[in-house]
């Protein structure tokens, strides 16, 4: 007979046959009536790679002391992280989205080997929060993430500073408006401590979406990593999982279908990540969730835009967090019904009873607009069609740079490329630049395009070109951007068929990707396409090609498993 408050960890220490087990964790510091307690996975994804989580074991040990204080036994353990912002640009981005999937598949083999009735994952940068989630929803047993927190600003002079900011002043430094000590001033200063990146990029919005989702607890995304607030939310979520293990609340009876929309809606409203639609839908799916591109669309046009936030706002995270983050802001949208309130949280609370008495942002704060004077009055994730991008393609339109696009292509066949010829001046006011063989299988591993887009703003080009990939954005990129482009060029999509001077049209209003070609040309062009030769042949980037899905689906390598057994 198992223990209920034990399901898993009295099937490795209880009775006289798993004596060899007990042996084992007595050097690990257990005592004899530790083994009566449930055991809770503390998942730390620290390392020195990047700075986004290189203070996150010190919050596991907070985590671990709420759940001891609260009569568990914390156990932890590590899993990876990789650094975009370190990689970004170079070949070692292609194992960024590749991380994701390490990251679930690393916490939920440590799960299910040791037998933890419970978990708190702790992620401080993007690919590891959606990581955390994929393998709570594989596991289904009660747990809680805690967002490791944002960075905060830099400054250089009177000016706040990211990560984003460097990435632009490459592109001023190559045409010619700043020199090379203005930018050595920009790199010194931009980062100033632990934190992940500071504006409303990947890893704040996938933080928003997570607490929205009903899988942290409130007020978890919008804290200083360096905080008392911090360290005071990893204890109350060892507390909080313990909890959740006397009720038998489970992440799956958490993340439902509507909690999901609760999430995209949040994302919206915050103006967020493109990341946030592929990582939304992986999450789903390892959730038994139907979601698709179409429900973003759905949801998109109710949804408007309010904070002004970077990249294409004004504030950075740290101000959002000094006006009271985003449970003001989804008291709001509940209120408006644009949230389902009844939706379950890992507090054992509905979302609506979370918000009861949560109090409104205060008078004259311009950070976010009132739903009647919104930035934008529907979804700034735009979901295209169209004869280039038969499955969709995410684009992430503000309005600041238009709704409407139509120029001339200028293709490239990787990222290197079209970067070196934005900044040399190749790239012409009115092209569009199409990125291919970036995909999840022709990268493979998708990588993220800020250092072109980067390049393009910083060369005075943000309303002049666009850019189009299959691969994917950062959080920080702006600009008249399109990717996820499916099905992508590797396995024959259309992307693949594009050549310079094809004249392509995006239009954000009729949510079209069009490539201005007869339908006769388009297939004749695919019938000479030959498929490029795999990059890698092993490892675990030939690995991952094989077996990712689209990025229309999630990019995520289990799906479909059970057919190819």
């Amino acid at each position: 007979m198992t223990d209920k408050k034990r399901p898993h960890s009295s099937q490795i220490v209880d009775g006289y046959e798993r004596a060899p087990s007990r042996a084992m964790l007595h050097p690990l510091g257990f005592k004899d009536e530790d083994f009566q307690k449930p055991q809770i996975g503390v998942a730390s994804t620290w390392n020195m790679v990047t700075p986004c989580n290189m203070h996150i074991n010190q919050l596991a040990q907070y985590a671990i002391r709420g759940i001891e204080e609260n009569g568990g036994k914390g156990i932890l353990f590590h899993t990876i992280t990789i650094s975009d912002g370190i990689s970004m640009g170079t070949e070692g981005m292609k194992y960024s989205l590749v991380s994701r999937e390490v990251i679930a598949d690393s916490i939920e083999t440590v799960m299910g080997c040791q037998g933890y009735d419970g978990l708190v994952a702790i992620g401080g940068c993007d690919k590891n929060m959606p990581g955390c989630l994929i393998a709570m929803a594989r596991l289904n047993r009660p747990a809680v993430f805690v967002y490791g927190g944002t960075i905060l600003p830099g400054s250089c002079g009177d000016r706040k500073l990211d990560i984003v900011s460097v990435f632009e002043a490459v592109g001023a430094r190559a045409n010619d408006q700043i020199d090379d000590a203005a930018l050595h001033e920009i790199e010194s200063q931009a980062i100033p401590g632990p934190g992940a990146c500071g504006g409303m990029y990947t890893a704040n919005t996938m933080a928003s979406a997570i607490e929205a989702l009903g899988m942290s607890l409130p007020g978890s995304s919008a804290q200083a990593a360096v905080s008392p607030e911090k360290q005071q939310d990893c204890e109350r979520a060892g507390e909080a999982v313990l909890r959740l293990l006397e009720l038998d609340l489970k992440p799956r009876d958490i993340m439902t279908r509507q909690a999901f929309e609760n999430a995209i809606t949040v994302v919206i409203a915050l103006g967020g990540s493109t990341n946030a639609v592929l990582h939304l839908l992986a999450m789903a799916e390892a959730c038994g969730v139907p979601l698709s591109l179409d429900d973003f669309t759905r949801i998109g046009r109710q949804v408007p835009v309010l904070a002004d936030l970077k990249p294409s706002g004004r504030y950075h995270m740290a101000d959002l967090i000094e006006i009271g983050g985003i449970q003001p802001l989804m008291k709001t949208l509940l209120d408006a019904g644009l949230l389902h309130g009844d939706c379950l949280t890992v507090t054992g609370k509905t979302l609506a009873e979370n918000l009861a008495d949560v109090a409104p942002y205060p008078e004259g704060q311009d950070i976010i607009r009132p739903l009647d004077n919104p930035i934008k009055k529907d979804s700034h994730l735009v979901i295209l069609k169209g004869n280039l991008a038969p499955e969709g393609a995410v684009a992430k339109i503000s309005g600041k740079e238009g709704l409407r696009f139509t120029g001339s292509a200028r293709v490239f066949e990787c990222e290197e490329e079209a970067l070196q010829r934005i900044l040399d001046g190749t790239v012409q006011k009115g092209d569009v630049i199409v990125i291919r063989y970036e995909g999840p299988k022709g990268g493979p591993g998708m990588r993220e395009m800020l250092s072109p887009t980067s390049a393009v703003m910083g060369k005075g080009l943000g309303k002049d070109v666009a850019l189009i990939t299959d691969g994917r954005f950062s959080g920080g990129t702006h600009g008249f951007v399109v990717g996820h482009i499916t099905p992508e060029a590797y396995v024959g999509g259309p992307l693949a068929i594009v050549k310079d001077g094809d004249t392509i049209t995006i239009d954000a209003e009729t949510r079209e990707l069009r490539l201005h070609l007869s339908d006769e040309e388009i297939q004749a062009r695919l019938a000479r396409w030959r498929k490029p030769a795999p990059r890698y042949t092993r490892g675990i980037l030939a690995k991952y090609a094989a077996l990712v899905s689209s990025a229309s689906e999630g990019a995520v390598t289990d799906k479909d498993l059970a057919d190819k057994l």
